[in-house]
């Protein structure tokens, strides 16, 4: 039978940092920005030692180190984690008759053939443990969302099986918001449908979702409730969506033309991004926090154009929905670019072509 594992390194940027100075084993690290807690930065990861004070990724580095005041403090080496999951991908992809669909520096899928998927992932999670000395857990399923949903039931280091058999008993009482690709917003609104659990996900009105969410999300959410969707692992090259750059300030900016000139800087390197792509603009995005925290996102789509003037006026209607009195602390700006002719083939909402 063809199994879907999902691969997820555990605690991965934190481990990295562990095999580099081992007398952190066993020690509350957490890693973001510069390492310093006295600046504006988020938690990029925690070890569970840390995680144990209540820390966790996304967290702001100063509500971090007062949660875990003992905790070791590290900046971000993206490089070394570069580096590190490069070797565990060629791990995975020397296991006999694998398929892999890389999907960050710290999970994958891997399809396999296999009688016995749960030896299968006994024996990976050996191979990446004697190669790279990380450890990783593994969610087997009969389609990628269950893989996916597995592994959250065999961490740490642990093998967990989710497939249609068990996935109502597993899942159903549970809330929307544990589904991979259901967030706060999401939940939300369908809780304001009078949708709380998985099961309910399942076996909700499809008008309802589809008027709330258009015909394509609709459907997907409903599938997603049922665990469905593709079980085909794709290994051909992830095509990106769009690119977003953003800067925390480490001094609110308060004046409207530094505000400005700060989101068209960002502007400014996104289309740089998106001109080594070579592919036209769709859609614009802002992102937006006020101090002391509060954050707020404005999307725009723009007819396709590869006309940077074009797309800096149109994200200027963004930029102009930014507060005028209140100071800011992050900005982002965001470009989604149209896909190829042959993106969507085979894709999934897991590949970004949804």
């Amino acid at each position: 039978m063809r199994w879907v594992l999902h691969v997820d390194l555990d605690q991965f940027i934190a481990a990295v940092e562990v095999l580099r100075r081992p007398e952190l084993a066993g020690l509350p690290v957490i890693v973001g920005g510069r390492g310093d807690p006295t600046e504006r930065a988020v938690v990029s990861t925690a070890s569970y030692e840390a995680r144990a004070f209540g820390v966790g990724s996304g967290m702001p580095l100063r509500i971090a180190a007062r949660k875990a005041p003992d905790a070791v403090i590290l900046p971000v080496d993206a490089p070394a984690y570069l580096a590190a999951s490069a070797e565990v991908m060629a791990v995975l992809r020397a296991q006999p008759g694998a398929v892999v669909q890389v999907l960050g520096w710290d999970e994958a899928f891997v399809g396999v053939d296999t009688e016995d998927p749960e030896a299968f992932a006994r024996r990976l999670q050996q191979d990446v443990l004697d190669r790279t000395l990380l450890h990783c857990s593994v969610g087997i399923g009969d389609t990628l969302v269950r893989a996916k949903i597995a592994t959250g039931f065999g961490k740490p280091q642990g093998v967990f099986r989710l497939t249609a058999e068990n996935w109502d008993e597993v899942m159903g009482a549970r809330a929307v918001i544990e589904l991979w690709g259901v967030g706060t917003k999401v939940s939300k609104r369908l809780l304001a449908l009078g949708v709380r659990t998985v099961a309910e996900l399942a076996t909700a009105p499809e008008h309802a979702l589809t008027t709330e969410f258009g015909p394509r999300m609709g459907l997907w959410y409903r599938e997603l409730g049922r665990g469905g969707g593709s079980a085909v692992v794709d290994d051909t090259p992830w095509v990106p969506r769009g690119h977003s750059r953003e800067t925390t300030y480490q001094t609110d900016l308060a004046d409207r033309a530094e505000i400005e000139r700060a989101a068209l800087t960002l502007l400014a390197q996104v289309l740089d991004d998106v001109a080594e792509d070579g592919r036209p603009v769709i859609g614009l995005g802002l992102k937006v926090r006020y101090a002391p925290f509060t954050t707020k996102t404005f999307t725009k789509r723009i007819a396709q154009t590869a006309d940077r003037d074009e797309v800096v006026a149109k994200a200027g209607e963004l930029i102009a929905k930014i507060a005028p009195d209140r100071p800011v602390r992050l900005l982002g700006m965001r470009a989604e670019m149209a896909l190829p002719e042959d993106a969507r083939d085979g894709r999934t909402p897991t590949r970004g072509a949804w």
